[in-house]
């Protein structure tokens, strides 16, 4: 079985080390990044701590490929199917892991039958660590009932969802509503109560209603997130307001979403490197990028 994967992202990262050992030897990659000077380097880094083979080109990573995974971000899947499937063999399969609207599936999926090849839509329903490889997948299209052993193999921890592509994605983008959504109102209720100096108020009040959610500990696990994948979210989150346009729904709260994501993402707060941040750290860092001051307990 001779794999490769265009994007060489976490996702990507966290399936090669998972598998680990000879089947990693392999494994073809191709990344646009590493055309990029300044991101070249962290590329082939990456790949080097990984053990696999960087291609220069998508030409020689496909080549002689039987499945091909990518992992690029949500905006860029329809281009890479577009980009790249003419380079796949006849019959090679495309695993479309990125978090499309289903409609953007289905442009994959045209492209990519066009030029020959299979393809599955496949939706990644955690996140990829600690499971590695073997993180709960969806799988769905024409073909994924035969290649769900295949994946399985590997291993992975795949789930068929039926044969037309963009069901898996409908269920993760759907779920996505929810589980985004709320990332984003946590984020956005802590600098609140930071900005107004009610966290001793606010925080207990909600752990009441709420005693299963621990919204400080919440909070600083979204905003560390946030600052290394918000872009990709915010990606993500464009493609759940497009899913709900295409289902004749509004996408109000989605598309605030995915803006909150890039307003976090690109204020500029960077990870301390010798401690992990609690969510009092993340929220005055956040305030003084976003030219907010914050009030204390003494002064409301």
């Amino acid at each position: 079985m001779r794999i490769a994967f265009i994007g060489l992202g976490e996702a990507a990262g966290a399936f090669i080390s998972g598998w680990g050992g000879a089947m990693v030897e392999a494994i073809r990659t191709y990344d646009i990044k590493s055309d990029d000077p300044k991101t070249a380097g962290e590329i082939r880094s990456r790949a080097t701590e990984l053990g696999v083979r960087l291609c220069g080109t998508a030409t020689e990573a496909l080549d002689g490929a039987d499945l091909i995974f990518c992992t690029v971000t949500a905006d860029q899947a329809v281009a890479a199917a577009d980009g790249y499937a003419a380079f796949m063999e006849d019959g090679a399969v495309w695993c479309d892991l990125n978090s499309c609207a289903p409609q953007s599936k289905l442009r994959a999926n045209g492209i990519v039958r066009a030029q020959g090849g299979r393809y599955l839509d496949v939706a990644v329903m955690a996140p990829v660590y600690p499971k590695r490889n073997l993180v709960p997948c969806l799988i769905s299209g024409p073909d994924a009932a035969e290649l769900a052993p295949i994946l399985q193999g590997l291993p992975m921890h795949v789930r068929v969802m039926g044969d037309q592509v963009g069901r898996a994605s409908s269920i993760k983008m759907v779920r996505s509503i929810m589980v985004k959504g709320m990332e984003a109102l946590t984020a956005e209720c802590v600098l609140a109560a930071t900005a107004a100096g009610v966290e001793d108020e606010v925080f207990p009040s909600l752990k009441s209603g709420h005693p299963w959610i621990d919204v400080p500990e919440r909070a600083a696990y979204n905003f560390e997130r946030t600052l290394v994948h918000g872009k990709r979210r915010a990606a993500e989150m464009d493609e759940v307001a497009k899913m709900l346009t295409d289902l004749g729904l509004p996408n109000g709260m989605a598309a605030a979403t995915a803006d909150w994501q890039r307003v976090l993402s690109g204020s500029g707060v960077a990870l301390p490197a010798d401690s992990a941040p609690d969510h009092r750290w993340f929220s005055q860092a956040y305030l003084q990028a976003l030219g907010v001051s914050s009030r204390s307990a003494d002064e409301t």
